[in-house]
């Protein structure tokens, strides 16, 4: 995906449509090509050189308005096989990870390829593992799809079983959602750096007690778990007030140094 210099969306962009309700589409903009809608048909070429904001009709008369998303709009979007890590535990990665441009990462598994995404995003150079073929392929594509080309040339992903060995060194960064990261830890001398982090993501508290021995075992340094809870509010006119709903638990991040 390229972006254009200028404000007009470009034939091969990643944009959003949205409906009167706010409900969101990702599609990416083909000249002569067009996108289903639960609203009609839209024209690719009526999006081609307009705009962010612009106002794009279906064939059923339907309005759109269309924009650029952001990399969270698009996870939250984007076709996936396996469930995506939420964008507020993304976010939470990042910050705690330390995640800057140049560090070397491995990610395991890489699922539909939302962390993965974010990764790229931030800068690093990503190697990941995978040992279902079907994942792998489905996050090279969400990643050749949606974000800018030169996000392959830090990207590789292998079909890798990470319980059984690393064959690489010197990472800065170990991210592991898998449903036994504790297997990892036992493994990873010589292959994460001194000075270097390792993040899990788990989902229940036996993962998470079992990670934690683990580190402890192998004198991890700074050991520090976090759930993420964030509650939107409502804005309407004379009415502020929290959402009914919101996502709740989704899993716990454990970070810690390796020295």
């Amino acid at each position: 995906m390229d972006i254009k210099d200028d404000a007009s969306f470009g034939d091969g962009e990643v944009v959003m449509v949205l409906d009167d309700k706010r409900r969101g589409q990702i599609i990416v903009l083909k000249a002569g090509s067009g996108s289903n809608t639960h609203n009609g048909m839209i024209d690719h070429d009526f999006i081609i050189g307009k705009a962010e904001g612009y106002l794009v009709e279906t064939r059923k008369g339907k309005h759109f308005r269309v924009v650029r998303p952001s990399i969270s709009e698009i996870i939250e979007l984007m076709p996936r096989g396996a469930q995506v890590i939420y964008p507020k535990d993304l976010g939470q990665i990042l910050m705690m990870g330390d995640i800057r441009p140049g560090l070397k990462v491995l990610e395991s598994g890489v699922g539909s390829g939302a962390l993965s995404m974010t990764l790229l995003n931030a800068g690093v150079d990503l190697v990941g593992y995978e040992i279902r073929e079907d994942f792998k392929n489905r996050a090279f594509n969400n990643v050749e799809k949606f974000l800018p080309k030169e996000a392959l040339d830090r990207y590789r992903v292998e079909l890798r079983d990470v319980y059984e060995e690393i064959s690489e060194s010197s990472f800065d960064r170990v991210l592991l959602d898998l449903p036994e990261p504790w297997r990892v830890v036992d493994h990873l001398e010589g292959v994460l750096r001194s000075g270097g982090l390792i993040m899990a993501y788990q989902t229940s508290v036996g993962q998470l007690e079992q990670f934690r021995a683990a580190l402890a075992k192998w004198r991890y340094f700074m050991p520090q778990t976090v759930e993420v809870s964030v509650r939107p509010w409502h804005y309407s006119e004379n009415v502020l007030r929290p959402e009914h709903r919101m996502v709740a638990h989704t899993g716990f991040l454990t970070v810690a140094r390796k020295l």
